[in-house]
């Protein structure tokens, strides 16, 4: 329990009205949690405001209330806090409330449009085969040392936030590693936050649903580099042309990695195959279990951060050569005939892109590459015909079915994404909008020595069907059609 003067250390509020001094027992922002004690933060949402529920709240025995807009005859028995940025000055509270636990912490965040999990992944794996202790926030999963807790979202709420670093810090990890996502930064749900050091990896297209322009999602990425502090560091890929603006007016020592052009750090890809790929870094060779230019840049940056963190160089070396793939992300299987299966979450034009070059990448040219990818609904619609037209020109042949439809007609997403397939690859693209049987099918077309990709929904275990959420692993699907239970 502490004070409100103490959750108000550092913050900046418009008006106080009531006691400044009240216990507070806790922190809410769903006034169906409230306990008796609390202070309820009235958080406006996308489908619904907080200030609605602060009736709610009170009846529940909140003691205080954090708003932007106090009642004009306020209950007097509540002390209410007013402030102009409800969500910023939350992630400070909870900050404050948790005993400010990110400044025990060598924080670093990684944002972009894909490589997120897996540099935040391999960041904690490799700290963790270092010797350290550390935590990991991620789209995947969570992690305290050892411990792991179900992630939700790709960057939590401020309160879990806080929490999960609290525990970080009481479990006695020193660093911690999280993918900080566009929402998350637009939201300020990273408010509280002492950021050590900050990763950019690519921008392309996607969650334009939400940003609405490509300039909206762009800056909000940009808005985390602003953030961040002289004492941190900022790390950025120069192979896409958004790098150099993220660090435009950045006050943390700035640096550069890039497999294609001058940098900092650098990759040069050296022998791809289906099971790895030999790369140099920073002149000195590696074999990787990794596949494609995309991972090549996403161990860099693994490399590059750990090198700033003040990590030795032959040891983050040999530790990166030992490193695996994380969970649905290029998981490849391989059939007792031969045929190979590649499960990747790929869910955005550019990633698509990607993964299918690593695969061409690698193989010869004889077989035939089949991608069976669908579009998830509810989301970025604009996205969808040009995922179906990179698909389309990466591939042999391609079967275009369901992700998450979400509340939205499987058939018309599908619809929406026949738009982008050229007229010249159309006789190769058929739909079979029952995932697993367009997994099945693409399996019964497939020969010896033949690739089916998997795209779109990777290390997920579920379909979201009119809100519904049903079992369903592309993984699990492919071990039991291949009757295998190996993977990469």
């Amino acid at each position: 329990m502490k004070s409100l003067s103490e959750l108000l250390n550092g913050v900046e509020v418009v008006q106080l009205i009531g006691e400044r001094s009240c216990p507070i027992k806790g922190l809410a922002f769903d006034s169906r949690k409230v306990l008796p004690g609390m202070l309820f933060a009235a958080l406006p949402g996308s489908a619904v405001d907080g200030h609605a529920f602060i009736s709610a709240a009170i009846q529940k025995g909140a003691r205080a209330i954090l708003c932007e807009t106090i009642p004009e005859n306020p209950d007097t028995q509540i002390t209410w806090i007013k402030s102009a940025h409800i969500t910023h000055t939350f992630g400070l509270i909870a900050s404050n409330y948790y005993d400010n636990p990110s400044a025990m912490l060598k924080v670093v965040g990684i944002t972009g449009t894909n490589g997120k999990t897996t540099t935040a992944t391999l960041l904690y794996r490799l700290f963790m085969e270092l010797g350290h202790k550390a935590g990991l926030l991620s789209t995947v999963c969570n992690y305290i040392d050892q411990r792991q807790i179900a992630a939700t979202h790709t960057t939590p709420d401020p309160l879990q936030i806080q929490h999960l670093m609290a525990e970080m810090v009481a479990a006695g990890c020193t660093y911690c590693f999280m993918e900080v996502s566009s929402h998350a930064i637009d939201q300020d749900r990273i408010a509280g936050i002492d950021f050590d050091g900050g990763v950019f990896s690519n921008l392309t297209h996607d969650h334009l649903d939400y940003h609405k322009t490509f300039a909206e999602y762009r800056n909000a990425k940009k808005k985390f580099f602003d953030i961040l502090g002289n004492k941190a560091f900022a790390i950025t890929n120069l192979d896409d042309k958004n790098g150099l603006y993220m660090l435009q007016n950045c006050a943390a020592r700035k640096l550069t990695y890039a497999v294609k052009t001058l940098a900092d750090y650098k990759v040069k890809v050296m022998e791809s195959h289906f099971d790895g790929m030999l790369i140099t870094i920073d002149g000195t060779e590696v074999w990787t279990h990794f596949v494609g230019n995309f991972n090549a840049s996403n161990l860099l940056a693994v490399y590059s951060t750990a090198i700033s963190l003040g990590a030795d160089k032959d040891e983050v070396l040999r530790i990166i050569s030992l490193l695996k793939p994380v969970d649905g992300r290029f998981e490849t299987f391989k059939s007792p005939t031969g045929i190979f299966a590649v499960v990747d979450y790929a869910h955005t034009p550019d990633a698509i892109k990607n993964v299918l070059s690593a695969i061409n990448e690698v193989r010869t040219g004889n077989e035939t590459l089949f991608t069976i990818i669908g579009a998830g609904g509810d989301r970025d619609k604009t996205k969808r015909p040009e995922m179906a037209f990179e698909a389309a020109k990466g591939s042999n042949k391609v079967i275009l079915t369901s992700d998450n439809p979400r509340s939205e007609d499987p058939e018309m997403i599908i619809s929406d994404m026949i738009k982008g397939v050229p007229a010249d690859k159309a006789a190769n693209v058929v739909v079979i909008t029952n995932r697993k049987e367009a997994i099945r099918t693409a399996c019964m077309m497939a020969h010896p020595g033949d690739i089916i990709l998997i795209a779109g929904k990777g290390h997920e275990d579920y379909q979201e069907i009119k809100g519904v959420k049903y079992h369903f692993d592309d993984r699990e699907i492919i071990r039991e059609i291949f009757n295998v239970t190996n993977q990469n």
